[in-house]
């Protein structure tokens, strides 16, 4: 198991390296002047001549990419255009709020989604099943933006009338500004709880639950279908009829027939998830105001901001490179066979 984990950091060299190149020449390919889009209605030739000689962008793509790679090396991705902050600065900032963002919408749909899923097996063809798959259909053809939009008018700003009642949640935000929290590691909730400042913590938690149910609504749809489906198929296996026949009690029969085996495409299923998650962070960031990697990633495209996205992309692609290695080694913890791979 520690080999296995050692080739995958170790391949995952080449793939940031061929991705590097891929951005680097796509980012030059798109329409469009940075140092215009950046200048605004103040852009005349001279400050336009003036910027491209300042970031480079005068000098050819192949001798750009060098000297990109060279301080990337050094641990050197640049500064942002747009507000001149070191872009590895403004990612340790900014990242830990699209990960509690992230966490917490995966956790919405891996505790509501498995239950849900295998509920529908078991009563696979009546209304509860009708209703799962229906919903969860549901979820995978709203747009994330629509529900976020959705979510913030019902639980948020209020309808008309006696609906109005149901606005309880912030609809901005990571915490209300009345509250004088301590931040240590950027991560509101923990920081919450290591400080001993409970309130700021809850207070934190609260301005996650919508962007959390928004962002969480396809992988829930996602997880409740890979769930349904694979617990059918687990239950009709020959070593699940022989456990029934032994009289084995139903809960082990569930936890460590059903479930266990049932779990390994699910499994699959949330690493995969990570990206449309850290994809779908970008518009569900923008609505709920949330100042994380996502609505920073907005404007660094709408500016051209090369620096901003080639280093955030970057990033990005490790950390779901590193999830996927923890959902390759999670198959070994459930499937004890491959353990010796």
């Amino acid at each position: 198991m520690i080999r296995f984990a050692v080739r995958r950091l170790l391949l995952l060299v080449p793939v940031l390296f061929g991705l590097s190149v891929l951005l680097f020449i796509w980012l030059r390919a798109l329409p469009g002047d940075p140092a215009r889009a950046l200048l605004g209605d103040k852009a005349t030739p001279e400050s336009i001549a003036r910027l491209n000689e300042a970031y480079g962008f005068d000098k050819p793509i192949p001798q750009q990419y060098v000297t990109y790679i060279g301080r990337l090396l050094q641990g050197d991705f640049g500064a942002s255009a747009r507000t001149g902050q070191p872009v590895l600065e403004t990612f340790l900032e900014r990242f830990p709020a699209t990960i509690e963002l992230g966490v917490t919408a995966m956790i919405f749909a891996l505790v509501v989604g498995i239950p849900l899923g295998y509920l529908a097996a078991k009563r696979a063809g009546g209304f509860l099943d009708l209703i799962t798959v229906g919903g969860s259909l549901l979820g995978v053809v709203i747009p994330v933006f629509v529900l976020a939009y959705l979510l913030k008018i019902v639980f948020a700003i209020g309808l008309p009338g006696p609906l109005g009642a149901l606005a309880f949640l912030p609809a901005s935000g990571r915490q209300d500004a009345r509250i004088d929290a301590t931040h240590i590691t950027n991560f509101y909730v923990l920081d919450g709880i290591l400080t001993r400042e409970f309130d700021a913590s809850l207070n934190a938690l609260t301005h996650l639950i919508l962007p959390a149910i928004a962002l969480g609504s396809i992988p829930l749809a996602i997880i409740v279908r890979m769930t349904r489906a694979s617990v059918l198929e687990v239950i009709g296996e020959d070593y699940v009829r022989t456990a029934t026949a032994k009289g084995l009690a139903a809960s082990l029969i569930t936890r460590r027939h059903v479930l266990r085996n049932a779990m390994l495409p699910v499994v699959t299923t949330v690493g995969l998830q990570t990206g449309a998650l850290l994809a779908g962070a970008v518009l569900t960031e923008s609505v709920f105001a949330f100042n994380g990697i996502g609505s920073y990633l907005f404007d660094a495209i709408s500016g051209l901001d090369y620096a901003v996205l080639q280093g955030f992309i970057l990033f990005i692609a490790i950390t779901y490179a590193l999830v996927n290695l923890v959902v390759d080694l999670l198959y070994g913890v459930i499937d004890p066979r491959l353990r010796t791979r």
